[in-house]
């Protein structure tokens, strides 16, 4: 029997706020344990919240960005579950007026456009952190992390493969990357998933048993997760047994998943209204405003900068994989002309540089003028290609003028004819029996005058005009 993959997915997204969702402790990673928090972040009775307006116009930019309907009126609610990370006995979130509903997120995958559906995004506050002892003989709790803002974004079962899963969080987390509502650093818990996979017979439309995932906090740990889950459910199935309806957690450590619970449903947790926060109410003109700050989205500049600049679907998706890569190509395409010889340097030089910092791509240190301005230098033939990428590594570091780098190294190109011309005679008279082989057919000999050449003018001489001149004298 063959099986078909379901995948549903939960991503939680830490809003990028300056505190937290209901007081006033900072919203920063990081500190000693439990150093971040207060009265009512760490749940003390009697304490009132008092909600953060940039966690609410945030959860709204992240929806209208996922063409979710945003609800005029939404409230919050309490659910109810006891855990030590959660020092309330209940996590204030939203259960059935969430801010939005009923968006989607459009993407390329495997080079066909997919259309994920998005049920729901809401808004509620992150949970604590358990760091258990490598002994196992105890577990401690930081509550520096409770309270942070957070909004979890529910789809829809549309994904039909581990692959699939992976490129649509990649394309999420581009799109709240370019909105600004989080920084999305996965290695810092800002961004994290929990996965919903169940197999069902092919041809056959009811859904099987799900399972749910928790701990998935890298795209290549979702993906081992995945294909974990895939295999232990087939061979279940397979052997004539029943998957449970169950909630794992996945440790990276060993690549494999463990039972925790049995899977809740909603009236497990004993949703009520929240007493403590009035409803939200939202107006046309805020939502409007709202969505007027919502930039160009990775797909539609994607499809600019293909048919714009006619840039290869590949250079186009690359460049928009990062708002930081994207904004800076913009920047330069105002002033440059040159759109590939632009992006081959982008998705070269620069993202190499980037690359070094872990992976880290937070902001490019040379300006937008000091970068066209070395490329112009290249372009004109000013400088040499060699030239040019040993500039490029001293911009990078000084975010200087190119100009004064090439004047400082003496690294200017020599396309004088006239001075190329001398050398090339020299050259010549003086390596009579090459010359003599290429005038016998042997081609390969003109790399030598040219190296000879390269080496005499130590390497500044256009290799261009070099090649020309010696073709013309070699041949007379």
């Amino acid at each position: 029997m063959e099986f078909e993959t379901i995948i549903g997915l939960e991503v939680h997204s830490e809003l990028n706020t300056e505190s937290k969702i209901f007081c006033t402790c900072k919203n920063e990673f990081g500190g000693e344990p439990n150093t971040h928090c207060c009265p009512i972040c760490s749940g003390h009775p009697g304490v009132l919240p008092v909600l953060n307006k940039k966690a609410v116009k945030y959860t709204v930019k992240a929806g209208l960005a996922l063409n979710c309907s945003i609800l005029r009126f939404s409230k919050f609610d309490r659910k109810n579950y006891y855990y030590p990370d959660l020092p309330k006995a209940f996590q204030t979130s939203q259960f059935d007026l969430p801010i939005c509903k009923n968006g989607k997120l459009d993407f390329v995958y495997d080079g066909k456009q997919k259309s994920v559906r998005i049920n729901r995004i809401h808004l509620e506050e992150d949970a604590g952190k358990l760091i258990h002892s490598e002994w196992g003989n105890g577990t401690l709790v930081d509550y520096n992390r409770c309270g942070v803002p957070l909004i979890e974004i529910v789809t829809e079962p549309d994904l039909k493969s581990p692959e699939e899963a992976i490129a649509f969080l990649e394309n999420i987390k581009n799109v709240l990357k370019y909105t600004g509502v989080s920084d999305c650093k996965m290695e810092e818990g800002s961004l994290r998933c929990d996965v919903n996979l169940s197999l069902k017979p092919k041809g056959v439309d009811k859904l099987g048993v799900r399972s749910e995932m928790k701990n998935v906090n890298s795209f290549k740990a979702a993906y081992r997760a995945m294909l974990y889950e895939v295999k232990r459910q087939t061979e279940i199935l397979l052997s004539g047994g029943k998957v449970l309806q169950e909630t794992r957690r996945w440790d990276e450590a060993s690549g494999k998943s463990y039972p925790m619970r049995s899977k809740e449903d909603a009236q497990d947790y004993r949703y009520f209204p929240e007493p403590d926060l009035v409803p939200l109410i939202f107006t046309d003109e805020y939502i409007e405003e709202i969505k007027s700050e919502i930039p160009e989205l990775p797909l539609k500049r994607k499809e600019r900068y293909t048919k714009e600049y006619g840039l290869p679907e590949y250079d186009a998706a690359v460049l928009t994989s990062d708002i930081v890569i994207a904004d800076f190509f913009d920047q330069c395409c105002a002033s440059y002309n040159n759109k590939k010889l632009l992006s081959n340097w982008i998705m070269g030089d620069i993202m190499r540089k980037l690359k070094e910092n872990e992976g880290n791509i937070t902001d490019i240190p040379v300006s937008v003028d000091n970068f066209v301005s070395l490329l112009k230098l290249y372009d004109g033939k000013v400088i040499s290609q060699n030239a040019s990428k040993t500039v490029f590594e001293k911009i990078w570091e000084r975010n200087c003028k190119p100009e004064i780098i090439v004047e400082e190294m003496g690294l200017k190109q020599i396309s004088d004819t006239g001075e190329l011309l001398t050398m090339v005679k020299d050259i010549i008279k003086n390596n009579p029996q090459p010359a003599e082989d290429y005038r016998k057919g042997n081609k390969k000999a003109l790399a030598f005058f040219v190296g000879q050449i390269m080496k005499a003018s130590k390497g500044k001489a256009n290799p261009q005009i070099v090649n020309e001149l010696l073709s013309k004298e070699l041949s007379d």
